[in-house]
C-alpha cells in the first residue's frame, strides 16, 4: 500500500482530497496547522474529517504565522471582507501554501511517501496564487531538488485531484465518496462552534457550490 501526506485544513477542498486519497488506496498522513488563524473551528473540523475517515496518523503542527502578519486570516487588526473585491484579497496569507508544503515535504520523506495532496483548486478559488497550475509545478521541481529521497531517484509527486473542478463537481466526487460535508467548516470567520457568517468569499462559493450541484447545503449559519 503506498503511502501519502494529506494537508488537511477542515475545509470542504482538503477533506474531499482525503476522500480521494483514501479512494485511491493510501494509507495517509493527514497534516493540519494551527498557524495562528482567526478560529481554531476549522482544526476541530479536520479531526472530526480524520476520525471519520479513519485517519490513524493525524498531525497537528503549530507555527505562528500572525507574526508575519499581512492577512486577514492571521491579523484581528485586517476585517475579513463581506464583498466580492478586484484583484488578490486579504485573505490571502503570504506564502501559506509554500510553507505548507514544505512541512509535508519533510514529512514524506520521513514517512516514506512520495505523494503530497493538496486541495487546491484554480476554477472556483479567491485568485490565490499558490492556488495555480504552474505554482505546483515549480514546487514540485523544488520538491525533486531539495530532498534526499529526489536525489536518490525516488520522486515526489504533489498530488492535486480538484485543481481543475468546479467547486460543484468538487461536492459531487466527495458526496460519491461518501464524504459527510456537515463535518467541515469553510468560512474566514467561523464561530468557536464553527458557525459560518454566510457573508465571506469562503462562504459565497461554498454555498454556491452546493446550489449548483443540486444538494442540501449542510452549513450551520450563525443568526
Amino acid at each position: 500500500m503506498p503511502h501519502a501526506v494529506v494537508l488537511l485544513s477542515g475545509g470542504l477542498d482538503s477533506a474531499t482530497c482525503l476522500a480521494i486519497a483514501r479512494e485511491q488506496g493510501y494509507s495517509i498522513s493527514a497534516l493540519s496547522f494551527d498557524y495562528g488563524q482567526r478560529h481554531n473551528a476549522e482544526l476541530a473540523a479536520a479531526r472530526r474529517i480524520a476520525k471519520a475517515l479513519q485517519v490513524e496518523d493525524h498531525r497537528v503542527m503549530r507555527l505562528d504565522l500572525g507574526l508575519i502578519g499581512g492577512s486577514a486570516l492571521t491579523d484581528a487588526g485586517i476585517a475579513v471582507p463581506e464583498e466580492e473585491s478586484e484583484g488578490i484579497p486579504v485573505t490571502y496569507v503570504p506564502a501559506r501554501n509554500t510553507v505548507f508544503l514544505s512541512f509535508a515535504l519533510g514529512l514524506a520523506e520521513v514517512t516514506g511517501a512520495q505523494d503530497i495532496f493538496i486541495g487546491v483548486n484554480a476554477v472556483d478559488y479567491s485568485g490565490y496564487p499558490d492556488c495555480r497550475p504552474e505554482y505546483i509545478a515549480a514546487f514540485t521541481r523544488v520538491a525533486n531538488l531539495a530532498t534526499k529521497a529526489g536525489v536518490e531517484g525516488g520522486l515526489m509527486h504533489i498530488r492535486t485531484p480538484l485543481i481543475d473542478l468546479s467547486k460543484a463537481d468538487i461536492i459531487r466526487t466527495g458526496l460519491r465518496l461518501g464524504l459527510d460535508y456537515g463535518l467541515t467548516v469553510s468560512c474566514y470567520q467561523a464561530d468557536d462552534d464553527g458557525s459560518a457568517c454566510g457573508r465571506c468569499d469562503a462562504c459565497r462559493l461554498r454555498r454556491k457550490g452546493f446550489s449548483d450541484a443540486g444538494v442540501a447545503d449542510p452549513t450551520r449559519y450563525a443568526p
